[in-house]
């Protein structure tokens, strides 16, 4: 079983030829797990709304309005109105009464920089990353998955990635950019079917054709043991991905070096930058478990002894 790569709808990617099919969960079971979210007693809603309207606010948002709001969470107004009001009080948001709009207060701010200072990994990683960006020329970056975004919570850029404007608190699609497909790929079954299922919901028909796209990408990465996108995310972006698991629970994470596509190439990103990433991820993992880090002979031993690449199985598609 260790050989097979579910597909996201059920069917089966091999990665040494034998064929056999996984039972997936149905369409109608994805559903009752959506549903029991909504009926399971001990989920406050009110809080779960209330977070919605910080989460709406975007690092270069600046104001925004309980119209605004109330579009980008799905909310009614009146319901928007009234969460604004109480988040106002508690010093989560403040008011500018002149374009009768909230912007974050430091309350709030607060709150990420608190999550910010409990990942250990963002400041471990930072002098790795550093590395990676000067000798790439390419804008290095972590994120873990907020829904169906990955969250940028550090990054190394230098005046070589002007392109790339993307910095802590942005957000990329994990359908289509390289950190979100490796760390989708590093899931394990029951996640990358809840995965799945957000994916879809949030997509609706454009879900058939990142899906596919998303497909592809874990042939990649059981080729090579990274993601690449080049063009799919942004026309004018390449990057590799590659995910970080750690075994205190917590994760998984993804990094990602990207810079403008005509620089990032795909045949750079398979032979250089790719394995440069994965190199630097797999000493960040052996520096957290307190070992020695790979040399890059080790590295390019590991990776010619990969198994081949991950082909779809005929008969399910």
């Amino acid at each position: 079983m260790r050989n097979l790569i579910p597909h996201l709808d059920g069917r089966v990617i091999l990665k040494h030829g034998r064929c056999q099919r996984l039972r997936a969960r149905s369409r109608s079971g994805m559903k009752r797990t959506g549903k029991k979210t909504a009926t399971d007693r001990n989920f406050v809603v009110a809080l779960s709304r209330g977070l919605d309207v910080l989460r709406a606010f975007q690092p270069n948002d600046g104001l925004l309005g309980n119209q605004e709001i109330a579009a980008r969470t799905n909310l009614p107004k009146p319901t928007v109105s009234r969460l604004t009001y109480t988040l106002t009080k508690l010093g989560y948001l403040t008011p500018v009464p002149r374009f009768e709009k909230y912007q974050l207060a430091p309350a709030a701010m607060s709150l990420g920089y608190a999550a910010l200072a409990n990942l250990g990994v963002r400041h471990l990683s930072e002098p790795f990353r550093d590395e990676v960006m000067r000798a790439t020329g390419g804008a290095v970056a972590v994120g873990g998955r907020d829904r169906h975004s990955m969250i940028y919570f550090g990054q190394s850029r230098g005046s070589e990635t002007l392109g790339v404007q993307l910095d802590v608190g942005s957000r990329v699609p994990i359908a289509t950019s390289a950190m979100g497909r490796a760390y989708f790929w590093a899931l394990d079954d029951e996640g990358r079917a809840e995965v799945s299922r957000i994916l879809r919901e949030h997509y609706g028909s454009r879900w058939p054709k990142m899906r596919d796209g998303l497909e592809r990408s874990g042939e990649t990465v059981a080729k090579y043991g990274f993601a690449i996108s080049v063009g799919d995310w942004h026309d004018d972006i390449g990057a590799a991905g590659v995910a970080l698991k750690l075994n205190d629970g917590t994760g998984p994470y993804a990094f990602n070096c990207g810079a403008p596509a005509f620089r990032f190439t795909e045949e750079r990103l398979i032979n250089d930058i790719g394995p440069r990433l994965l190199a630097m991820v797999r000493n960040i993992e052996a520096a957290l478990g307190g070992l020695m880090p790979h040399s890059k002979k080790d590295i390019s031993k590991k990776l010619k002894s990969g198994g081949k690449v991950a082909r779809v199985a005929e008969g399910f598609r």
